[in-house]
C-alpha cells in the first residue's frame, strides 16, 4: 500500500505524521512511503534520513496521490481540496466545532479517521493521550511565562520565594491533561486546586499527589469561588468527539484578578471558556475582561520533536494494521479503531460530531458496508 505524509501547513506547526523510524517500519512490511520534501525538518529529520529509511521524497501532489494520507493536524482548506473518494485520511480532526471542515470532508468522499476518538480496550483515548500529556505539561509552562508582567500577566512567580506566597493554579478537569498540568504545577511549588465531577477521579488525584493538590467537586459555586483568587486557570475538559462545554462564563471572568491568565487546552474542541477563540504560536494571547487568554490550538507543536515521537508511538500500530490488512478489513476487525471513523463515503459516522452540528448521523458499521 502507498502511504503519504505531507508537510504540515498550519501556522507554526512543526510536527510530522511519520518519523523516519515509522517510515522504516512501514517499508519493512512491504509498503511504499512517500514523504513530502522538508516534512520532517521541524523535528530535525532531513529528507536524506527518510530516504535512508526506505521512503521516497516527493511533492505534495505525490503525497496526496497515495491511498493513505497520514498527518498530525486537521487538513487545511487547500489540503481538503486534494482529498478524493475512497482515500484514507488518518490524523487529528476535532470536527465538532468546525462545520467548514466537516462539510469539506463529507464532500470529498474520503474515509477520515480521527486520532482523538480512537478508543482502547483498557479505556481512554490512546491516540489523544500523548498529546494531552504534552499539552497538560505545556499549559503550566506557557501559563507561567504569560503571567510575567512583560507578557501582560499579574507578575506572579508560580513557585513564590521564601516569605512570599506561591501562585494559585486552578485546573478544571482531572483527565490526562489535568493530571499532567497538576504534576507540573506542583513541581513548580504552586498552590493547586483541581475540580472535576467524578468522585473517583478526585479520589485518584488525591492519592496520586498525596494531598498536595486540593480537590473540589465541580459546581458553579465552587468554580466561582476558586476563580476569584486564581493566578492561572487551566481548562482541561474533554467530552470525546463533542464540543467542549462552556464552563467559565464572561461574568465569571469579571470576578477574577486583573492580569490573571487562562490557558484553554480544550480549544481544539471549541474551548471551555465563553471568551475563548483559537490563537496561534505566532500570536498566542489576547485580553478579555482584563484576563490574559492563551488559546493556542496546536500547543504541542511548540515542542515538535517530543510530540512527534510520542504521537507516532501511539498511531503507528493502527497504521500498520490498516496497511497490512486493508483499511476496511482493519476497521471491521477492531471496534476501537472503528470508533475513530468520523467521516466515510460522504456520511458523518461520529455521533457527537453530528449532534454538535445538527447533521444526520450514520453508524460507522453501516458506512463501512458501502465502502
Amino acid at each position: 500500500m502507498r502511504i503519504g505524509c505531507p508537510k504540515e501547513i498550519k501556522n507554526h506547526e512543526y510536527r510530522v505524521g511519520l518519523t523516519p523510524e515509522s517510515a522504516a517500519e512501514l517499508v519493512s512490511h512491504g509498503h511504499e512511503v512517500v514523504i513530502e520534501a522538508g516534512a520532517g525538518a521541524g523535528i530535525g529529520a532531513q529528507d536524506d534520513t527518510y530516504t535512508a529509511a526506505g521512503a521516497t521524497i516527493g511533492s505534495v501532489e505525490d503525497v496526496f496521490a497515495c491511498e493513505i494520507v497520514v498527518k498530525v493536524k486537521e487538513p487545511q482548506a487547500a489540503e481538503r481540496k486534494r482529498l478524493r473518494p475512497g482515500q484514507v485520511l488518518y490524523t487529528y480532526l476535532h470536527l465538532a466545532p468546525d462545520a467548514e471542515q466537516t462539510a469539506d470532508l463529507v464532500a470529498s468522499g474520503a474515509t477520515c479517521i480521527a486520532y482523538e476518538t480512537v478508543t482502547s480496550p483498557h479505556g481512554g483515548l490512546p491516540l489523544l493521550k500523548p498529546m494531552s500529556q504534552v499539552a497538560g505539561r505545556m499549559s503550566v509552562q506557557a501559563g507561567a511565562h504569560v503571567l510575567e508582567k512583560a507578557q501582560g500577566g499579574r507578575g506572579v512567580l508560580l513557585g513564590g520565594v521564601p516569605g512570599v506566597a506561591p501562585g494559585h493554579v486552578v485546573i478544571i478537569g482531572g483527565g490526562v491533561v489535568g493530571r499532567n498540568a497538576a504534576a507540573m504545577a506542583v513541581g513548580l511549588g504552586a498552590e493547586v486546586v483541581l475540580l472535576d465531577r467524578s468522585n473517583e477521579v478526585l479520589e485518584a488525584i488525591d492519592a496520586q499527589f498525596g494531598g498536595r493538590v486540593k480537590t473540589l467537586y465541580s459546581t458553579r459555586t465552587a468554580l466561582e469561588s476558586v476563580l476569584a483568587t486564581a493566578d492561572l486557570v487551566i481548562g482541561a475538559v474533554l467530552i470525546p468527539g463533542a464540543a467542549a462545554p462552556k464552563l467559565v462564563t464572561r461574568e465569571m471572568l469579571k470576578g477574577m484578578q486583573k492580569g490573571a491568565v487562562i490557558v484553554d487546552v480544550a480549544i481544539d474542541q471549541g474551548g471551555c471558556f465563553e471568551t475563548s477563540h483559537a490563537t496561534t504560536h505566532a500570536d498566542p494571547t489576547y485580553v478579555e475582561e482584563d484576563i490574559v487568554h492563551y488559546c493556542v490550538a496546536n500547543m504541542p507543536g511548540g515542542v515538535a520533536r517530543t510530540s512527534t515521537y510520542a504521537l507516532n508511538n501511539a498511531t503507528l500500530p493502527h497504521l500498520l494494521r490498516m496497511a497490512d490488512l486493508g483499511v476496511v478489513a482493519a476497521l471491521k476487525a477492531d471496534v476501537h479503531l472503528l470508533a475513530g471513523l468520523n467521516v466515510a463515503g460522504g456520511k458523518i459516522t461520529c455521533a457527537p460530531v453530528a449532534e454538535a452540528q445538527g447533521l444526520d448521523y450514520t453508524p460507522a458499521e453501516t458506512a463501512l458496508e458501502r465502502l
